[in-house]
This record gives C-alpha cells, sequence and structure tokens, in this order.
C-alpha cells in the first residue's frame, strides 16, 4: 500500500463513504451466521480479458473493514489478465471480509472496465502521435478513481476541474458574444489574479479556427464533431501552432481515423461515462474447507 495516490483524502472519504453506504447499521447477514474469530481466505478471480485496475484501492476497502486483513496481489494494477487469472489473495477474518467484499468489487470492476476501455483505444492509435485523454463525464464523486484508472489502461488524463484549466466551450463564446470577446476577457481574469494555467478554445467548423488563430495566449484548440477532411484542413492550417484535440462522437470505429488526421488528442467521454464493468469475483473458503 505505497501508492501516493492511496494517501490522497479523496479516495479515503469515498471509501468510508461507499463502506456506510452498503454497510448501514451492520452486515446483519454475518452477525448472524458466522462467529467473530472464524477465519477466511478469498481469491479475486478475473472472468473476461482486460486490465485490471484498483487491486490497491480493494486493498484498501478491506483495511477500513478490519486492519488485520491482508490482501496479497497476484498481478499489477495496469497489467493484462485474462479468464481463470488470479487478481488477488485475501486473509483474514470472515466477517470483514464479507464486509468489504461489494464495495471492493465495485471499485475494482468499475476501474478495471475503464482500464480495459482506454488500452483499446490507445492501441487503435498506435504508431501515431495522437494520445487518448477522458473528459469529466464521470461518475459523480468518483472522479479521482474513474481518472486513475485512465491511467492505468495507458491514456491521458484531461482537466480535472472546472479550475485547473480553461476551456471555452461553445457556451461561454455565446454567452460573450464570440470567440475573441471570451479569449480576452479570460485572459484579462487571469492577469487580474495572477492565475497562470493553459487556454483551449472549442471551435466547431474552420471559421472559428481561423479566429483562432488570431488570439494571443492560447494553448490548444478542440475541434469539436469535425469530420476527418474538415480535421486535416484544420491540421494544415494551425500548421504547429497550437495543441490540438479532437471530440465528439469518437469510437473504436473510427478513432484510428481521426488519429491519422495529425492531431495531438483525442478526447473519449465513453472512457468514463458508459464503461462496461470487467467481471471479476471474489470467491471465499474458511481454513479447512
Amino acid at each position: 500500500m505505497t501508492s501516493e495516490v492511496l494517501v490522497d483524502s479523496r479516495i479515503s472519504r469515498l471509501i468510508e463513504l461507499a463502506l456506510m453506504e452498503d454497510i448501514g447499521l451492520g452486515d446483519l447477514t454475518s452477525e448472524a451466521t458466522i462467529p467473530d474469530d472464524q477465519l477466511g481466505k478469498g481469491e479475486f478471480l478475473c472472468k473476461e480479458e482486460g486490465i485490471v485496475a484498483g487491486l490497491e484501492v480493494a486493498g484498501l476497502v478491506f483495511q477500513y473493514c478490519d486492519q488485520s486483513i491482508t490482501l496479497s496481489p497476484e498481478r499489477e494494477d495496469g497489467s493484462f489478465v485474462s479468464p481463470g487469472q488470479i487478481l488477488a489473495r485475501l486473509d483474514g477474518k470472515t466477517k470483514g471480509i464479507l464486509r468489504g467484499e461489494r464495495t471492493a468489487l465495485n471499485f475494482l470492476q468499475r476501474m478495471s472496465g475503464i482500464a480495459t476501455t482506454t488500452r483499446k483505444y490507445v492501441e487503435a492509435v498506435a504508431g501515431t502521435n495522437a494520445k487518448i485523454v477522458d473528459t469529466r463525464k464521470t461518475a459523480p464523486g468518483l472522479r479521482v478513481l474513474d481518472k486513475w484508472a485512465v491511467r492505468l489502461g495507458g491514456g491521458t488524463n484531461h482537466r480535472f476541474g472546472l479550475d485547473d484549466m480553461i476551456l471555452i466551450k461553445e457556451n461561454h463564446i455565446a454567452a460573450a458574444g464570440g470567440i475573441t470577446e471570451a479569449v480576452e476577457r479570460c485572459q484579462r481574469y487571469l492577469e487580474e489574479r495572477s492565475i497562470t494555467i493553459s487556454i483551449e478554445v472549442e471551435t466547431r467548423n474552420l471559421s472559428e479556427v481561423r479566429e483562432v488563430l488570431t488570439c494571443s495566449g492560447i494553448k490548444r484548440v478542440m475541434l469539436d464533431n469535425f469530420s476527418p477532411d474538415e480535421m486535416r484542413r484544420a491540421v494544415e492550417l494551425i500548421n504547429h501552432r497550437l495543441e490540438i484535440e479532437a471530440s465528439g462522437g469518437i469510437t473504436l470505429h473510427n478513432v484510428r481515423t481521426i488519429a491519422v488526421t495529425g492531431v495531438d488528442y483525442i478526447s473519449v467521454g465513453a472512457l468514463t461515462h458508459s464503461v462496461k464493468a470487467l467481471d471479476i469475483s471474489l470467491d471465499l473458503s474458511h481454513p479447512g474447507s
């Protein structure tokens, strides 16, 4: 349990809330059927091919349930796994293992699903310069884990929240009266407060890309729902003056076509907003069984 991520207080709060939600006043079934001193062993078993992510989080869950429980990983977070492989082994009091079972699996299965989906996108653009990045389309409250899982899958994190990057989108532009006006307002705001962060501007067509190129102080331009042909023209127009991000309608079927246009980043909401959990089980036994 040495990962720097595990000292993040957000993760501790998530685990506490998840356990409180699941356990409530107590695990009544286990209390009724299992002696307090009974020891057990468990195995996390992979049931489908993918990338495992969240074993460290699962281990922390069991520490919250009973500090005597030990989780011994058989695989590393971020590694490829296949059906039938044991991901980790548990030893400790049976009641504590059962208290943490569902919460640990919920985190582990979701994070592994995100990492697996991310790896598919990363592999699809291999050999190009494009990086796969996530979005803020995460499960409410789980962003720190969702984005960690993206990294374990080989992807790159976009901004974590609204406070670590200026991203001028369509609605900001409409409210400000245009791209140039929105950019100038953002620059004044940052200068007045001595804030140093990057500025990105969303564009919907080549005309807007041209306007962005007349503005100073911008680091990245987003091409939102451009066709591949439009992206190629935009890449030529920008000519390495700005970082280029493609967004909107990205799937595994078209991501490579988009990558070869020459964009630097491809943001994919599907990495986190509708991911399928990886099928993992926890099989429990007790000594002598």
